[in-house]
């Protein structure tokens, strides 16, 4: 069997989007609706007749509604086999007729949890009835067709308007993969809510991640690599996944990932000081904060001109016009920020392959929450590196105390370099970063690295000297020799924040002495890999 006749369908949907036209078009072809509660009137208001489910099964909706559909006239007439002599005899014993269509969508328990509603509330919202039917309908769809999305509904009635009332088989095919995969993923938000909000396990024994995706990307790092983008199931915090692109053209994988990079850190800054990131390759190139945006992005800029070349931007304040005229000054693929103003958004207009993105609010950098990894065989998940550090959290392990000035150059090139990949070693003066040393195999030649592109940033910029001469340094790791730290030295560092921890501490803090640095440790490292 093939084509299939839809002559009864069973609608049951809490997403009343686009019912009535249904309705409408499934009667047009000599179809009876049978429907259950808020679905029933829904129809019957759009002038349908309707068919309840008690009048079907001869049994009345009972306790609240949790039990209407589970019943052997429902799922007998969804999960019978209609070239099966057996199963037909079956149901003429029982009065039961087909049901060729099904048409349901789930109780909205993630937008149940996503606005705070009490246990209870939440417990209700689990639906039995609705994923019995789908996963009947969809097991038996050689016979029988299954909508779980109201997306789907203009392709159900164009299949029936060309196919005379019936539909293939590729048809329903399709809507029983589509409705399998709405089930998991269901039952996936219900498990995962289960496991991490109402029982509050962090490694729950079997890991269940709703996710759906959003777009198809043109490929991935490389292009014989296919990728495409998913967002989770379940609201949560918002990200890059979820910013308005502007213009320009889509995204790509790795637009996608260095933009996230650069949203991440940019977060990290206080929204009453406008603050600045320019991010290569997942690496920012170039950070600062200012008493403007526009001095913000020159400063970050300033720190590696070469590397800000095709580079994603990301601002903590709305976009104005001129922040938005400097950063058309070279090619730059993606631009941040919360918002824009319609002369920035102008200016950007003329650039068409230019891709902004709002994002609004940025969320709360210091929030709970998981990363992933793969590897071959196998995924690794560890909660995100929300750790955060303060003037108060500081040891200071070195005879000469940091200065003010030092205290604050220390703090920000340590919110930096939580951002940069290890080893990390990152410069900073006066609310810039002076030099970035990134992903180094020794943190030796990080610190090297780091203190010749501020020598190299310098000669562009014809300045008298590197902006490492006076800065702080920012190590994410401990130094397991004194040799980083007297690269740092050479370079003109005169304050170094680290996690501390190394067998060689006092060999390294005996060496800063001898070099009339202040040192603080955190006690805290941010390896990032």
């Amino acid at each position: 069997m093939s084509d299939v006749t839809i002559t009864r369908a069973l609608l049951s949907v809490s997403d009343k989007s686009g019912l009535a036209e249904l309705g409408q078009a499934l009667v047009r072809h000599g179809v009876e609706l049978v429907s259950t509660g808020g679905t029933a009137k829904a129809l019957r208001e759009a002038g349908l007749a309707v068919c309840d489910i008690s009048e079907l099964t001869d049994f009345p909706e009972m306790m609240d509604g949790r039990v209407k559909t589970l019943h052997p006239k429902v799922h007998g007439g969804l999960l019978a086999v209609r070239d099966n002599a057996e199963h037909v005899a079956a149901m003429e014993a029982h009065d039961i007729g087909a049901i060729d269509l099904v048409v349901v969508n789930l109780y909205p328990f993630a937008a149940t949890v996503a606005r705070g509603a009490e246990r209870p509330d939440i417990i209700e919202n689990i639906d039995i009835g609705g994923p019995s039917m789908v996963r009947s309908a969809a097991k038996n769809h050689a016979h029988v067709g299954i909508v779980t999305d109201p997306s789907d509904y203009a392709e159900l009635v164009g299949e029936l308007d060309s196919n005379g009332g019936k539909t293939s088989l590729e048809f329903r095919k399709r809507l029983a993969a589509k409705a399998f995969a709405a089930t998991a993923a269901y039952d996936s938000m219900i498990a995962s809510w289960f496991a991490f909000a109402d029982q509050g396990e962090q490694f729950p024994e079997r890991l269940q991640i709703p996710v759906h995706r959003k777009q198809a990307l043109r490929y991935g790092e490389n292009p014989h690599q296919a990728a495409a983008l998913y967002v989770p199931d379940m609201p949560g915090a918002p990200g890059i996944a979820q910013a308005e692109q502007l213009q320009g053209k889509e995204l790509s994988y790795n637009n996608f990932n260095d933009a996230d990079a650069a949203l991440e850190l940019v977060s990290e800054f206080e929204a009453a000081q406008p603050a600045c990131v320019i991010v290569k390759h997942a690496n920012p190139c170039g950070v600062a904060v200012a008493g403007s945006a526009i001095e913000a992005y020159r400063s970050a800029f300033a720190c590696d001109t070469v590397s800000a070349f095709g580079g994603i931007v990301a601002l903590n304040h709305a976009l104005d016009a001129e922040t938005a005229a400097a950063i058309t000054e070279i090619f730059t693929e993606v631009v941040i920020a919360p918002d824009a103003d319609d002369e920035a958004r102008e200016i950007f207009a003329k650039k068409k392959n230019l891709r902004l993105l709002l994002t609004g609010d940025f969320a709360d950098p210091a929030r709970p929450g998981m990363t992933m990894k793969t590897i071959a065989g196998g995924l690794l998940f560890q909660a995100r590196d929300n750790g955060r550090i303060g003037a108060d959290d500081l040891k200071v392990v070195t005879k000469r105390q940091p200065t003010e000035q030092e205290l604050a150059d220390c703090l920000f090139a340590w919110t930096v370099a939580k951002h940069v990949k290890s080893n990390a070693i990152v410069y900073a003066k006066d609310g810039s970063t002076a030099g970035v040393g990134a992903g180094q195999m020794n943190r030796l030649e990080s610190a090297r690295i780091a203190a010749w592109k501020a020598r190299d940033a310098a000669e562009k910029a014809g300045w008298g000297e590197a902006r490492t001469i006076g800065s702080a340094v920012a190590s994410d790791a401990f130094f397991p020799f004194a040799d980083g730290l007297m690269a740092a030295v050479e370079a003109g560092a005169t304050a170094v924040i680290q996690p501390g921890g190394s067998i060689r501490d006092d060999e390294v803090v005996a060496a800063a002495d001898e070099a009339g640095l202040a040192m603080v440790f955190t006690g805290m490292r941010h390896f990032r890999h």
